[in-house]
C-alpha cells in the first residue's frame, strides 16, 4: 500500500498494488500543471485506489480528443491525481505526492519533442 498526499495533508490517496505504468510526460499541458519542465505519473487500476479529504476538480480536453478531469486540494493548490478520460479504467497519481525517493522510474516518456534541451532523461 502507498499513499501520496497534497502538500498540506488534507488530500489523500492510497493505492493498493504495484502501479500499471508509471510515465514521465514533457507535454504543455503537464509543464503548466505541474509548474516544472515535465510531470510523472503513476497509473494505478482504478479498483485499487481509495481518496480521502476533499478536493476541487478540474477538466479539461486531451491532445487525444479525451478529457482529463484533475483532483486538487482547494486549501494548498496540489494537485494529487486525476482521471484520464482515454483510460477511465486508471486512475494517475502524481509521483511527486508519495514522497517517496525510492518510487521506482518512469518506464515510458512522452512528448519528448516539448522536453526542455536542459533536462536529461
Amino acid at each position: 500500500m502507498r499513499t501520496a498526499s497534497c502538500a498540506c495533508g488534507q488530500l489523500r490517496i492510497s493505492c493498493n498494488g504495484a502501479p500499471q505504468l508509471i510515465a514521465q510526460c514533457h507535454c504543455l499541458d503537464c509543464q503548466k500543471r505541474t509548474g516544472s519542465t515535465y510531470g510523472v505519473a503513476a497509473f494505478f487500476a482504478r479498483d485499487k485506489v481509495e481518496a480521502e479529504g476533499d478536493a476541487r476538480t478540474y477538466r479539461r480536453s486531451a491532445r487525444s480528443g479525451h478529457h482529463v478531469t484533475f483532483h486538487f486540494c482547494p486549501g494548498c493548490g496540489s494537485s494529487v491525481f486525476w482521471e484520464p478520460g482515454r483510460k477511465p479504467e486508471w486512475i494517475a497519481v502524481a509521483v511527486g505526492c508519495f514522497a517517496d525517493p525510492a518510487f521506482p522510474a518512469p518506464a515510458h516518456v512522452g512528448w519528448e519533442e516539448r522536453r526542455h534541451p536542459w533536462v536529461s532523461g
